[in-house]
C-alpha cells in the first residue's frame, strides 16, 4: 500500500460532540470525508506523554497494515485548521434500521443471547433485568482482538468497533496504545486462552519481519513513538508468537470504562 505521509487540505464540516478529544469531521479537496483530530485538542492524561495520542493512531494504522489484516481505516499525519494531528479515513456505517444483526459488542438480555456470541460480562439493565455484554466471534472481529494484544490497547470499547454499509468491522481509537508498560483493557476477551490459529501466527510473522529490520516500518514508526515503545511492542509479537494464544484476564478483568 502507497502511504500518504500529509493528507490533502481539510476543511471542517462540524465537531463529533462524543469524542473526549476534540474531534472533527472533515472533507479534502476531492470530496472525501475523514475524521481529524488535532493534537492541540488532545486532554492530557496521566498515563501517556501529553501530545501523543494522534501519532498512536497513526502507528495503529501502520501496525495493521504491516499485519496484512487492513483492520484500521487508513490513517495519516494531517495538518488541519487545528493544527497538526491525525486523519483518518470515515466509516460510513450501517443503517441500524436495516435489522442486519447486532453490534459486533452489544448488551442482550440474558435469556436471548443471538448464536455465535461470546459472553464476556453479566449486569442489570436500566429497569433492573439481567443482561450480558456479549460479542460477535467472527474471523475479522477475531482478528482486531489480536491487533489489540499487539498494540497493547487501553481503550477497546464496544463502540470502537464500526460496521460499514458492506457489513465489514473497523477497529478505530486507538490513541491509548503502545504504553511500554501491560495497559490491555478491552471488551473482546471471547477467546481468552484460545490457541491462536494459523491466520494469527502468519499475520504475526509478517509484521515481526517488518520489526527486524532497521527501515521501512521501523523508520515509520520511529518518528511517531519512542524506542523503548517499538522495542515493547516487538516483544508483545515475539511472546505472543512463542506463546501461541490469547491471554487471560488477570486480576480486576480489564475492561474500558465505560464499555461503550
Amino acid at each position: 500500500m502507497t502511504r500518504r505521509p500529509v493528507t490533502p487540505e481539510l476543511t471542517v464540516l462540524h465537531r463529533i460532540p462524543s469524542g473526549s478529544n476534540a474531534v472533527y469531521r472533515c472533507v479534502d479537496a476531492d470530496g472525501d470525508q475523514w475524521v481529524y483530530k488535532p493534537t492541540a485538542g488532545e486532554r492530557p492524561l496521566m498515563d501517556f506523554p501529553d501530545g501523543t495520542l494522534a501519532a498512536r493512531e497513526v502507528a495503529a494504522y501502520l501496525v495493521s497494515d504491516a499485519l496484512g489484516w487492513d483492520l484500521v481505516p487508513e490513517t495519516v499525519t494531517a495538518h488541519g485548521p487545528g493544527g497538526v494531528g491525525m486523519a483518518q479515513r470515515w466509516v460510513d456505517e450501517r443503517d441500524p434500521a436495516t435489522g442486519d444483526g447486532p453490534d459486533p459488542v452489544d448488551v442482550h438480555p440474558v435469556e436471548s443471547v443471538p448464536d455465535g456470541r461470546a459472553v464476556v460480562l453479566r449486569g442489570e439493565g436500566a429497569r433492573g433485568e439481567e443482561v450480558v455484554v456479549a460479542h460477535g466471534t467472527d474471523e475479522r472481529l477475531r482478528r482486531i482482538a489480536v491487533f489489540d494484544l499487539v498494540v497493547n490497547n487501553a481503550d477497546r470499547k464496544g463502540g470502537h468497533v464500526l460496521v460499514d454499509r458492506l457489513g465489514r468491522s473497523w477497529a478505530i481509537d486507538h490513541g491509548l496504545s503502545f504504553h511500554v508498560d501491560p495497559k490491555l483493557r478491552t471488551v473482546l476477551w471471547g477467546w481468552a486462552s484460545q490457541p491462536l490459529d494459523g491466520g494469527d501466527l502468519a499475520g504475526l510473522d509478517r509484521l515481526a519481519g517488518a520489526l527486524a529490520t532497521d527501515d521501512g516500518l521501523t523508520t515509520e514508526l520511529g518518528d511517531l513513538l519512542s524506542s523503548d515503545e517499538i522495542d515493547a511492542l516487538a516483544t508483545r509479537v515475539d511472546a505472543l508468537v512463542t506463546g501461541g494464544r490469547f491471554p487471560t484476564p488477570g486480576p480486576g478483568y480489564p475492561l474500558p470504562w465505560p464499555l461503550f
